[in-house]
Order: C-alpha cells, then structure tokens, then sequence
C-alpha cells in the first residue's frame, strides 16, 4: 500500500503556517514584555545620579523614545533580513573607546548558541537512550523491585529543582570525588575531550531532569500495547517477551515517545538558564541573564525569540514525525 502523499503534505503545511502564525504572536509578546521591564539602560550605564537630561540624551541615541509600535515594526523588519541589531552594552563600550568595530547582537549569540546546543546534544545521546532502555525494561518487568526502584528514582530526580541536583552532582563528582570540573570553562580552540569532559556535569544534570517523563512515557505507551491481539499473537508463537516487546510494541509507541522526547528536547535548548549559570556556562542562557541584569533590550529580545523559535520548530518536528509514524495518516482508506 503506498503512502498517500499528498494528505500528508496538507497536513505538514498546515502545522508549518500554524508555527510561523505562532511566532509572530510571539513575537509581539515577547517584544511588549521586555519593552516592559522595570529600569532602563540609559539609567543603567549612566548610574543613579545621571540627570534627566543625560537620561533622556541616551535614549533619543537609542531610539528608545519613540513609539513601542514604530520600534516594533522597525525590529521585525531587520529580523526579516537577518538583522537582529547591536547591544546597547556593545555601544557604550565602543563609545567608551573612542570607536572601533562592533559586534552585532547576532555575533554575540552565534557561539554562545553553538555552546548550549553542544550542551543539549550531549544530553541528548545520554537521556534519550537511557530512557527508552529504562522505558522498555520497567515496561517488560512491571511491577517488579527494578521497575518501582526506577519510578521512585526518575520521578525524585524530575521533582527536584535544577539547582538542587546541579550542587549535589558538584558536591558528589567535585569536591568529594573530583572526577568532573565544576565549573565549565570553555573556550575556543578546545579540544573535543576537554570540552566534552567540561560539559559533563551540566550535561549529567539536565538529564536527571528530562529523564523520568521520557521514560515513563515509554513504558505506558509499550504498556499499553502488550494487551494488543498482535502482541499476544506474538507471545503465543513462543517470541522471547524482550523481543516482542523490541521488534512489535516499540515501533507501534513511536509516536508518543517521539512527541515526549522533542518536548524535552525544547527544554533542553530553552530551559537550560538556571544550569549554565549554576555551571559558569558560556552558552546563550547564561548571555540571556547577563543582558537581562543591564537591560541590553537587544539581547534579550533575540534571545527571547531564539528560544521560543527552537521551541516551537521542536515541536512541529515531532507532531511531523508522528504524522509519519502514523499508518491511518499514511494510508487513509
């Protein structure tokens, strides 16, 4: 039976106008939120005892005068061309030098974006593999010691904030046994082990994090199929329980478990701010907070916008994969 395409396509292009319909929206909010944040740069740099006049100097420089409505159509525009303008904090450094090159908002994100992705990745290929192993094992021997032990474990770590673990990975893997730096200290021209074993502990902490729902996820989705005539067929044919569950539940609990692990996976790239910064992490959460502590409106806004962008293209990327994974979506009768 061939997969009837065309269908499939409506339905991929329909979910991708749904999310560049839900960017701009968001777009627009996160525009008027940090728009609406307590204190000013120009008060910022110029400190408490700048008068009213220097004040209002330094935002007429900034543009930071006129209407929120005119700088926000003047933001989306350079968006659209790839422009995602200068830091504030970037200008006043240069003036303060008597000029020079400036770096661009986005060159400032480029490598720290870089970073938290490597972050994520490595996350990645620690929790997804471990989840579903731990999904298929607790799925296989339910109700037994290994499968309560696993739940009271995923779902304590999961129930603990991120703060919280990061200290106790430190104090375990540091201080009383330093195995693991940390602080992650990255630079460039690393090498790839040392930027692997820089990474590792923040990397160990965000998976204790994503690990329980992912699992969990997979072990009531292969659940729930083992009641299946299939699956039963399967076991009556003398199939070993492991392979029943590998070869015929798991392909079948796709499309849950891909749908949990880009949800997480979102988190890893946008969720990760209290991490880095726990960590000393270069990476664009901990460039997020900075800006925010100075009111660098420009970075925060791109920040802002890299995050709910990776956000919502994850989770288009796995409502597109389970339309795939789906046989009644495939080939509708």
């Amino acid at each position: 039976m061939t997969c009837h395409v065309p269908g499939v396509l409506k339905i991929v292009l329909q979910r991708l106008a749904l999310g560049l319909v839900t960017l701009f929206v968001v777009s627009i909010v996160i525009f008027v939120a940090v728009n609406a944040l307590p204190g000013d740069f120009a008060q910022v740099i110029l400190g408490q005892g700048a008068t009213p006049e220097a004040v209002a100097a330094i935002r007429r420089d900034l543009a930071l005068d006129e209407p929120l409505v005119t700088r926000y159509v003047g933001w989306l525009g350079a968006i659209l061309t790839g422009d995602l303008g200068t830091s504030f904090a970037q200008l006043n450094f240069q003036s303060s030098l008597g000029g020079g090159e400036m770096k661009t908002v986005a060159s400032q994100i480029a490598p720290r974006f870089a970073n938290t992705i490597f972050l994520a990745g490595v996350t990645a290929a620690i929790a997804v593999p471990v989840a579903v192993a731990l999904g298929v094992l607790a799925a296989l021997y339910r109700g037994s010691v290994f499968d309560r032990f696993t739940n009271i474990f995923t779902l304590s770590s999961v129930s603990s904030p991120e703060f919280f673990l990061a200290y106790m990975l430190i104090l375990f893997l540091a201080v009383l046994n330093p195995m693991l730096p940390s602080l992650s200290n990255i630079y460039d021209g690393m090498a790839f082990s040392e930027r692997l074993r820089a990474t590792m502990l923040p990397a160990l902490t965000l998976t204790l994090i994503v690990l329980a729902q992912m699992m969990r996820m997979t072990r009531a989705a292969i659940i729930n199929l083992l009641a299946s005539p299939y699956i039963e067929m399967a076991r009556l044919k003398g199939i070993s329980p492991m392979r029943v569950i590998v070869r015929h539940a798991l392909p079948n609990a796709l499309a849950p478990i891909i749908n949990v692990i880009a949800l997480n996976l979102a988190y890893l790239i946008t969720g990760v701010v209290v991490v880095e910064v726990v960590f000393v992490y270069p990476g664009i959460g901990q460039l997020f907070v900075d800006a925010v502590k100075i009111r660098d409106i420009p970075v925060v806004q791109a920040c802002c916008l890299i995050f709910a962008a990776a956000y919502i293209l994850l989770n288009l990327t796995a409502d597109i994969l389970s339309i795939l994974s789906n046989p009644r979506l495939r080939h509708p009768k």
